[in-house]
């Protein structure tokens, strides 16, 4: 977890952009920060709108509640990948069965203001051989739900770049897929591209030891690019380890004009029409 201090307001940027994923419902022990006042230091630096994900049943209905408050805010809803695998062993601390938990998600998943299934996928880093089964069949489920709604899916994928490829290759993809927080090559970009899916980058892009995720930043075509947070988590650099928040998805952009040889508004204005197209309006 991000220590205590925030990360210090950036330069705003040229034209409006989307953080197209964060996880505002996290609470913050030292220096807290309100839902508001991040929405409104989000907006001083040009990051206008948000897609808050939650990734558990408490968190998918604190982000039901705070998307009906928050006019700049839509949002998604799933069992991250390591919940569904607690889920179905017995070992969650909500106690609730896998079977109860999806349940409520995919109810949850109809308000009219959840925008996307996610994020869901595969995590080969925390949760090990024993919640594989378990982490494959709830993303299956996950898929279909998001069939069911004709809503795109954001995809957590750690350590599993084949595994993710393999299931949805042998299911149905949904009308879109988003590779929330893209953490592979400019290989396993390709093939997500050539799948005719999105990515969205976050934080890890400004990393200096991280050239492959600007390589493959640079070969995204600009309408299937993306741009986030995934806060408080994942602060760019150079406040890598402090709390991160939506409006530090400027530093975020700013890196990916350099990568890509773009001019930085245009870009923006690209990313926020990306974020419109697959969201909807806000």
């Amino acid at each position: 977890m991000p220590s205590g201090e925030w990360a210090p307001a950036p330069e705003p940027l040229p034209a409006p952009v989307v953080d197209n994923h964060t996880h505002l419902d996290w609470e913050q022990a030292e220096n807290p920060r309100t839902t508001a006042q991040l929405l409104r230091e989000a907006a001083d630096a040009g990051v206008t709108k948000v897609v808050q994900i939650g990734c558990d049943v408490g968190a998918a209905r604190w982000t039901v509640a705070a998307i009906d408050e928050h006019p700049a805010m839509v949002g998604g809803v799933a069992l991250h990948p390591n919940d569904a695998a607690r889920h179905a062993l017995g070992t969650h601390a909500s106690g609730l069965t896998y079977e109860d938990a999806f349940a409520q998600i995919a109810e949850l998943a109809r308000h009219p203001r959840i925008r996307v299934i996610g994020e869901t996928g595969l995590d080969r880093f925390r949760t090990g051989s024993e919640g594989i089964e378990a982490q494959e069949r709830a993303f299956r489920d996950h898929l279909a739900l998001a069939r069911e709604l004709d809503l795109p899916v954001q995809i957590h994928d750690r350590d599993a770049h084949a595994d993710v490829l393999r299931v949805v290759d042998a299911d149905t993809a949904p009308r879109a897929v988003i590779m929330h927080c893209f953490s592979g090559d400019a290989g396993f970009a390709r093939e997500c591209l050539d799948r005719g899916w999105y990515l969205s980058f976050a934080g890890t892009v400004t990393f200096k030891n991280a050239p492959g995720l600007r390589e493959a930043a640079a070969l995204t075509p600009r309408d299937r690019l993306l741009v986030e947070t995934d806060a408080p988590f994942l602060t760019p650099h150079p406040h890598r380890g402090a709390v991160n928040a939506p409006a530090q998805v400027a530093t975020t952009v700013r890196t990916l004009a350099q990568a890509r040889g773009d001019d930085l508004d245009a870009l923006c204005v690209d990313i926020a029409a990306n974020s419109e197209s697959l969201y909807g309006p806000w």
